[in-house]
């Protein structure tokens, strides 16, 4: 006789708990981006499985896509593995995985119909350095280093049937000299230069291996090598013409971008001269402090430099209610309350934000407009709201008189950040000697750190010393002391009306005065001798 076996209430509401738990996770998994993430892999795998066995389906050779389909998993997962950790961002972002992967796959297809059409592999090298260059652009050299390896054994497969180890070291010459040769693209001779160099590269690298492993005749080792090296010189060449497309696909912006919109006519940079000058000259200023600090880090210069002269544009639609723009005039903020002054103050960068949309400036410029105060306390306004409240009144919070936010993402976005508020702070100084300028970098600096501003941006306390120290020297060289200019020998000295010529005229005034009194209490000579007589 079988006997059941009771269970306790409290066991059986911990195995509720815990399937629920399971189903919690599950369903948290299911939602999460490395569920999309594992989804476009399985995409791309498929996809490459297909591009790599188009000669085998029409062979009729099917047993042999098995073989091939557990290369392509294991090179896709090894560039999975390798994004997860170097790139983690791309399993967020589902639209650069999506441009990421379209481009890998568009490559590989090319190859693959380029060889079946010409039955040359010097369209491998030629997609292989296109890759690379593309990468480098979108992302950094480790990176485009590692993935353009596995984008080598990819295209390998898909020209010859077996892979080829002479094919891949010349598309790894290539696609090595790239990363490493292209930093990044300030001049429009940049990528010719590139390609110049690994097409160079890429025909010593054929000619070597040619000689090594087959007894051909030396002209064709040096036609196949020539192929091969102006393959990679052509790209060049297609990609300088294709960069904006790039840009546009990968929501990049390079160097070479970056420095058109740092020209003085574009047009939001006109109209932020024009209707905010005293704006305009302090978001130059704020520009060559934050570029030296972002270079004392190893950081992008030219990014930081360029965004911080967008960081203000928002102060173009109420330029007099900010200090730099009065021009001496009575300020604006006299006839308003605390709160209201603090609305137009924060309203300043919802509209640079939607400034920057309609004029079309880039994302990577649009971070600096919107995390350039984080969520920093408008601490006028708030001590003066607290200064007029009244008995009756609750006290204002804190909350109410802060930025909106985001806070910086980025180290350049947080160097903007600091650079503007010091300059501002910097200006209030009666004698801006190094000493001083010293302490109010530094005091700003742990006061923003202490506020949790740099929480989401990896910035180290040595990278914010080194930073502290590249605005101080910055700063004390912007306001330098000179001595008065001499005046020439020969040249006599007049008298400044404000000190002789006005203290001589009261002096005369006195001395008329006391001539008439003395006139009055005197009589004639004439007088006087008829009372004597």
């Amino acid at each position: 006789m079988r006997l059941l076996k009771k269970t306790s209430p409290r066991r059986s509401q911990l195995r509720k708990n815990i399937t629920a738990e399971r189903l919690s996770q599950l369903t948290r998994f299911i939602n999460t981006d490395l569920f999309i993430s594992a989804l476009l892999w399985l995409l791309f795998v498929c996809l490459c499985v297909f591009v790599l066995s188009f000669q085998l389906a029409q062979h009729t050779r099917y047993l042999s896509l098995i073989p091939l389909a557990a290369i392509v998993v294991l090179i896709s997962s090894g560039a999975a593995f390798y994004i997860y950790h170097y790139q983690r961002r791309i399993v967020k972002n589902h639209t650069r995985a999506l441009a990421l992967l379209g481009s890998l796959v568009l490559l590989l297809a090319t190859t693959k119909l380029a060889v079946i059409l010409n039955n040359h592999t010097m369209w491998a090298t030629g997609t292989a350095v296109t890759a690379a260059i593309i990468l480098t652009i979108a992302y950094n050299q480790r990176f485009a280093i590692g993935m353009s390896i596995f984008y080598c054994l990819l295209a390998s497969f898909a020209a010859t049937k077996m892979g080829d180890i002479r094919l891949f070291l010349t598309m790894a010459a290539g696609t090595f000299t790239c990363c490493l040769a292209l930093r990044e693209i300030r001049t429009r001779m940049k990528l010719l230069e590139v390609s110049t160099l690994a097409a160079v590269i890429v025909f010593t690298m054929a000619v070597a291996l040619d000689f090594l492993t087959q007894n051909s005749k030396p002209l064709n080792v040096l036609r196949n090598a020539a192929l091969h090296a102006g393959i990679t010189l052509v790209v060049g060449v297609l990609i300088q013409g294709l960069l904006p497309l790039i840009e546009k696909v990968f929501r990049i912006a390079t160097s070479m971008t970056l420095l058109d919109y740092s020209d003085a006519n574009q047009p939001l940079l006109k109209r932020l001269a024009m209707e905010a000058p005293g704006t305009f000259s302090h978001s130059l200023l704020v520009g060559s402090i934050a570029e030296a600090a972002a270079e004392a880090i190893n950081c992008n210069g030219l990014l930081c430099r360029v965004g911080a002269y967008y960081h203000d544009i928002g102060k173009i639609n109420k330029a007099n209610y900010f200090t730099e723009n009065e021009m001496g005039a009575i300020s604006q903020h006299k006839e308003l309350s605390p709160a209201m002054s603090q609305l137009i103050i924060v309203g300043h960068v919802k509209d640079g934000v939607e400034m920057a949309k309609e004029y079309g400036i880039p994302t990577v410029l649009r971070q600096f407009i919107e995390t350039h105060h984080g969520t920093t306390l408008i601490e006028y306004f708030f001590n003066e709201a607290k200064r007029k409240q009244d008995e009756k009144q609750s006290p204002p919070s804190e909350i109410e008189f802060r930025y909106t936010g985001p806070k910086p993402r980025t180290k350049e976005a947080a160097i903007a950040m600091l650079a503007d508020s010091v300059e501002g702070a910097v200006r209030t100084l009666a004698e801006p000697t190094p000493t001083r300028i010293e302490a109010v970098v530094h005091n700003m600096a742990m006061k923003r750190l202490q506020d949790g501003q740099f929480d989401e941006c990896d910035l180290s306390l040595r990278e914010l010393s080194r930073i502290e120290t590249s605005i101080s020297k910055t700063l004390a060289a912007h306001h330098h002391a000179r001595i008065p200019y001499p005046k020439p020998p020969d040249e006599t000295e007049e008298p400044a009306p404000n000190e002789s010529n006005l203290a001589k005229e009261p002096q005369n005034a006195n001395l008329q005065k006391d001539q008439k009194t003395q006139s009055q209490k005197t009589p004639p000579q004439s007088e006087q001798t008829k009372q004597k007589t």
